[in-house]
């Protein structure tokens, strides 16, 4: 791991972002040289603000899709490129969808090249939305998926397609160092307060009193990571993943979204309102990743569901009411409640909370 080997220079697209900026942050603990990149489209301005206060980290407002505007990243040596940058988020798609189609194409390519040029290892970070609306659960990596080219989320599931097309092809043809990592439901500290995605907009509603908005019945089902252990598989891939074969990361247990709202309830000590809206988007049933062609290379969940979310009570400034039982771990697979509370049978690195 990074914390372990020489001091290394990294580049990271799509710095200002949940998941890039808590990359850059992890890396510059280690003790090493960052320069990150964005366009600013969906990035946080707080999130650089944070980083540029931070020795050994640079940062420059680029559009990976410019190719004259990398020639300045061309003239650095990196070790190793972390490529987050594309919009994410479904309520993102109507608005940006040809940026995603166009990130995840014209900008992988041309990061690509940079990771050729330089002799880099690069890491993609492909989402658990290149499966579509699964058919079969858990979803493992060789599983093509169900998705539909046209569809209404198309512009981001096909588009993630075609960015593994181009690390494989890379690869393959070229020989770069070249990982894939299909990211599941994260969530942490530095989301950005303006996300409408569930966890983020869950608490920001919270915080001003709200009900909080759930869209459908709330019984299509989510894992869900904690960034921490999210930026540990990343790392984990980048180091010992093979190259052009993807892996998934995320969490091991299904939960719909209304079980998610009651661990919230559980964490916060109280019963939260909710209000069910229409969906303005056609919403997928399920995800479950298959997590085992990680693990096997020592990747493993170690912050259980009621900590990660009592972490996001404090960074919110919310105070929470529930204390996390770390004597009965949960199950892996699709939990269940009753009295209030999470049950499920045993199993290693999943505390349960009541």
């Amino acid at each position: 791991m990074s914390t372990l080997g020489t001091r290394k220079t990294i580049l990271i697209t799509g710095a200002a972002g949940f998941v890039g900026s808590s990359m850059a942050d992890r890396q510059l603990d280690a003790g090493h040289i960052v320069h990150g990149i964005d366009n600013m489209i969906t990035g946080s301005k707080s999130n650089i603000q944070r980083l540029q206060r931070r020795a050994n980290f640079h940062f420059d407002e680029i559009d990976i899709n410019d190719a004259s505007a990398l020639l300045r990243v061309q003239r650095a040596h990196y070790d190793e490129i972390y490529h987050f940058a594309c919009p994410t988020g479904v309520p993102n798609i109507r608005t940006y969808g040809e940026e995603m189609m166009r990130t995840c194409s014209t900008g992988t390519e041309n990061v690509l090249r940079i990771a050729r040029q330089l002799d880099a290892t690069f890491l993609y970070t492909s989402s658990a939305e290149m499966y579509g609306d699964p058919d079969v659960f858990p979803q493992i990596e060789s599983y093509n998926g169900n998705v539909d080219p046209v569809g209404a989320r198309s512009s981001y599931e096909e588009g993630k397609r075609f960015g593994e097309t181009l690390v494989r092809l890379y690869n393959e043809k070229y020989n770069v160092k070249a990982k894939i990592v299909r990211i599941f439901n994260s969530y942490g500290p530095n989301m950005s307060k303006s996300d409408t995605r569930l966890i983020p907009n869950t608490f920001g509603n919270i915080k001003a009193d709200k009900s909080i908005v759930i869209y459908g019945d709330g019984n299509q089902t989510r894992t869900h990571l904690y960034i921490t252990d999210l930026l540990t598989g990343l790392e984990t891939v980048m180091a010992k993943g093979d190259c052009a074969s993807p892996y998934n990361v995320g969490g091991n247990k299904q939960l719909t979204i209304n079980q998610l709202v009651s661990a919230l309830g559980g964490v916060l000590g109280r019963k939260i309102p909710v209000e069910y809206r229409e969906h303005y988007i056609e919403d997928h049933r399920g995800r479950e990743p298959d997590i085992s062609k990680v693990m096997e290379l020592g990747w493993q969940i170690t912050t259980d569901l009621a900590s990660g979310l009592a972490e996001m009570c404090r960074e919110y400034g919310i105070a929470t009411g529930a204390r996390v039982n770390e004597k009965q771990p949960l199950s892996k697979g699709r939990a269940t409640w009753s009295n209030g509370a999470l049950h499920g049978s045993q199993t290693e690195g999943e505390p349960s909370f009541g």
